[in-house]
């Protein structure tokens, strides 16, 4: 997962760590068109059309998950076919990443100090708005939220059907990609960031965009919020 970072802790600190209940997520279409959402290592892929839920449940000590919205799609009664956007080797029920563009709900649950860690990604690009929230949001375990018009606003260079691609995916080199494990902002990854402050614009973004709640958190994620 690109967006966080995570350290291996001793087995003598792995023995102390309370275990925590499986986490709920609730993905809701809230688009007004039919999505195929995602979700791996768990979940899977499902049919949703517009207004509809999905819910599953994730173990404790996940360490690295995501969600995202899959348009654009047909399937046959096997469960074979294809989406425009996110699609994850041409089956219903994923069990690889999606192909971008694809917003990403990212996840790591019960990791260091008994926190889930959270965050919103661009660095697949932009299909579909989302929120990516806490089923009950208080203190500092909140949201975040991604809904600008990319679609539309996207440079030439980065458009694709049905979304915006992340110019690693359009350039392929470490300016944009961070081959080399450091590199800085440039201009498209500014258009990412100042539409959507929240979420995670290159490989390398700062972490103020990663967010934490409490294992044993349930989520819920809405397309087009």
């Amino acid at each position: 997962m690109a967006a966080i970072s995570f350290v291996l802790l001793p087995l003598a600190f792995l023995t102390l760590l309370t275990p925590h209940k499986a986490a709920t997520f609730t993905i809701v279409n809230n688009c007004s068109d039919t999505l195929w959402p995602a979700a791996v290592p768990y979940g899977g892929g499902i049919h949703l059309n517009s207004g509809q839920t999905w819910t599953f449940e994730v173990p404790s000590g996940t360490t690295v998950g995501r969600v995202w919205a899959r348009t654009g799609c047909s399937f046959d009664d096997s469960g074979n076919g294809h989406c425009e956007t996110g699609d994850c080797g041409g089956k219903l029920s994923c069990a690889a990443y999606g192909s971008p563009p694809n917003t990403l709900a990212e996840f790591a649950l019960n990791e260091f100090s008994n926190l889930d860690l959270f965050d919103i990604s661009l660095v697949d690009g932009y299909n579909v708005g989302i929120n990516f929230s806490p089923a009950t949001a208080s203190g500092s375990c909140q949201g975040q939220q991604c809904a600008a018009d990319f679609v539309r606003q996207c440079p030439a260079a980065l458009k694709a059907p049905g979304g915006c691609n992340n110019p690693c995916t359009v350039f392929k080199t470490d300016e944009y990609c961070c081959y080399s494990g450091s590199c800085v902002p440039t201009d498209y990854s500014r258009f990412f960031k100042n539409l959507c402050p929240d979420a995670y614009s290159f490989p390398k973004d700062d972490q103020t965009d990663t967010y934490s709640c409490p294992a044993g958190t349930d989520y819920r994620v809405t397309f087009c919020p």
